[in-house]
């Protein structure tokens, strides 16, 4: 017999849960590799209450959200499609009236929710892991538990109402141009956005400007960033170099990690090197590099095409038309944003309480090191929070790191479906829930090989255009540092944290992704062709190779 053993009540029960829904897709996005327990219990629990109170709240007309399973360390969902055409246009009505403040004022919606989850960043930052009482720990970590469960309501609510209207535009795209989110004159339309996300970045190339401005830069160069620190504070100038790049750190990137969707990764507060590695990128990618300059010429870009397009369309046409592209504008910036102030805060002040509550642990025996933390649940948490030294959790972590080692070595399959369903059954379902976060972030559309074309991988077009060059398999944000100019990016996905590397390379395949995913915006920030939903890539792919993507096709030939 089967224990729930992880996330209690929604681990994957096959028997009961295929014959719930035939199928269930795995959010191949962000949960590969295998998440660690204790994240899996928070994304599946909050995700999953996120996406039906997004959902609920806005009325959407064809979905009630999703629900969740987790399954050897992957996030599996399926859809909750609304039953009749009755219900379905009952909801359509009162959909237009929740939609209605993203219109009217979007800027005041999200600085206003951006503001509510700020206060509780700050209370949760506050706390002094190593002078408060083991009680205080335990009430900061409840404190954080509720936070991320109100920023996932915040988040879906903001996704869907902001998502949505890119799904319908799109398909208003589709009737009066015949046009849809592969084409380059739907992508100009959606790029050239500012965000705090790419407000980081620039931050970060002008860091690198600072140090060649100090004469640093062959020296740093020549030294891995380890030791960039040891360097720095060897002169006058190094020395308030750091000391700038330090506030810098703590009011704008240090809650960055390797993966926006895990807490068991140390952020770059904690790792300064993980954040001089990025400005590594920037300076290896030279000084006439300019992130503005590149931004503004986008933006002149999508005016112009705007202009165009609406020239096309019907006078009485017109109206919806422009109003419909306007809110489906946000998509490009809240994508980042989202990133930037919602998962990766939230996760890192996560990890913050998780690991005050660890070292009190170790010390107290209750676990053998800190980042065993992350192989319990909450509620193991709490059984030892107050009086740690009378409980001992060390089997229960070393069971569970041993089955999480394993998920790493065995994968998850993309989707798992009912012995009776197809996935082209699979896939029917998704295209009439019209969600579009499926549709377009965690599982996107799925390639279609087609025999009339010679190519070693099929996927879909994240951002057009073509390119040749030598590609770079990467797995680790450490190993982004291996990435050379004019190479292509091969990844299973791609978060913030990775964004400078953008400016250096010639495009982008990854394994997972959809139109509305980091690759595919980014990509189409940077003029870059993405690949996406290959699945096969980082298996078929060696670094080294020459390969050639053409996005515009969605295919990748393996030249050598």
């Amino acid at each position: 017999m089967k224990m729930y053993d992880c996330v209690p009540g929604l681990e994957f029960d096959e028997k009961a849960d295929l014959e719930q829904s035939p199928v269930w897709f795995l959010d191949g996005t962000h949960s590969v590799p295998p998440w660690t327990p204790m994240f899996g219990w928070f994304w599946i629990n909050f995700c999953r209450h996120g996406m039906q109170y997004g959902a609920e709240t806005l009325q959407l007309p064809t979905v009630h959200g999703w629900d969740w399973r987790f399954k050897d360390g992957g996030a599996y969902l399926t859809l909750l499609l609304v039953g009749s055409e009755e219900e379905k246009k009952a909801r359509e009505v009162k959909f237009t009236q929740a939609i209605r403040p993203f219109v009217e004022d979007y800027d005041k919606l999200w600085t206003g929710l951006l503001e509510e989850l700020f206060v509780r960043y700050k209370k949760i930052k506050a706390v002094n892991g190593e002078k408060a009482t083991q009680i205080e720990l335990l009430e900061n970590f409840e404190y954080a538990i509720a936070t991320c469960r109100r920023m996932w309501e915040i988040h879906m609510y903001m996704m869907y109402g902001t998502y949505t209207p890119f799904v319908l535009f799109e398909k208003l795209c589709k009737h009066l141009l015949n046009i849809d989110d592969t084409h380059p004159d739907f992508q100009k339309l959606m790029s050239g956005f500012d965000n705090e996300s790419f407000r980081v970045d620039r931050g970060l190339c002008d860091y690198a400007q600072k140090l060649r401005d100090i004469g640093m830069e062959a020296t740093l160069q020549a030294t891995a960033p380890k030791d960039w620190e040891a360097k720095l504070k060897t002169t006058d100038k190094g020395r308030d170099f750091l000391k700038d790049f330090a506030v810098f750190i703590d009011t704008k990137a240090g809650w960055r990690m390797e993966r926006m969707a895990e807490i068991c990764l140390p952020t770059w507060a904690e790792d300064l090197p993980q954040a001089f590695d990025k400005v590594a990128v920037y300076l290896k990618a030279g000084e006439a590099f300019d992130l503005e300059k590149k931004r503004l010429a986008l933006e002149a870009e999508r005016k112009k095409t705007e202009v165009e397009l609406l020239a096309k369309v019907s006078p009485e046409q017109r109206g919806w038309f422009s109003t419909l592209m306007k809110i489906a504008q946000n998509c490009s910036r809240f994508s980042e944003e989202h990133n930037h102030y919602l998962d990766q805060n939230t996760h890192a002040l996560l990890r913050k309480t998780c690991i005050d509550i660890a070292k009190r642990f170790v010390a107290a025996g209750t676990i053998a090191e800190r980042d065993d933390i992350f192989f319990l649940m909450p509620d193991e948490v709490r059984k030892a929070g107050v009086n740690p030294g009378q409980f001992n959790l060390k089997a229960i972590v070393a069971r569970r790191r041993a089955e999480w080692t394993q998920w790493n070595k065995n994968g998850n399959p993309p989707v798992i479906l009912r012995d009776d369903f197809s996935m082209p059954q699979a896939m029917e379902v998704m295209i009439k829930s019209m969600d579009p976060i499926a549709l377009k972030v965690v599982v996107g559309t799925m390639p279609e090989a087609r025999p009339d074309i010679k190519a070693d991988l099929f996927g879909t077009c994240g951002s057009a255009g073509v390119a040749e060059g030598i590609a770079r398999v990467v797995f680790k944000e450490e190993d982004l540092g291996s990435i050379q100019k004019g190479d292509i990016l091969v990844a299973v996905s791609t978060s913030p944290a990775w964004t400078p590397i953008f400016g250096m390379i010639k495009g982008v395949v990854v394994d997972r992704g959809g139109s509305l995913s980091h690759a595919a915006i980014v990509g189409r920030e940077y003029g870059i062709p993405v690949v996406m939903n290959v699945f096969e890539g980082t298996a078929k792919i060696k670094s080294g190779q020459r390969i050639k993507v053409d996005a515009n096709l969605g295919t990748v030939v393996i030249l050598s």
